[in-house]
């Protein structure tokens, strides 16, 4: 058996009236928001080891490489 409801303050109210025992085990699946946006940091996940050519001390120097600064 397959229910829908909605949560309301703390709640969840089904669709339509089931009778159900009092004691009846129940599973709850929340299902994603339609309208519910990405998180930047899934957004920026996205591109997370997509550069391939990089010098291999790029994150210890990223200021000498993206600045022109001196190399500590």
């Amino acid at each position: 058996m397959t229910l829908s409801g909605t949560v309301v303050n703390g709640a969840i109210v089904l669709d339509a009236k089931q009778p159900l025992p009092d004691g009846a085990r129940v599973t709850v699946t929340i299902e994603a928001d339609p309208a519910a946006k990405e998180s930047l940091r899934d957004v920026l996940a996205q591109y997370a080891g997509c550069m391939k050519e990089l010098p291999p001390d790029m994150a210890e120097q990223h200021d000498h490489y993206l600045h022109g600064t001196s190399k500590r």
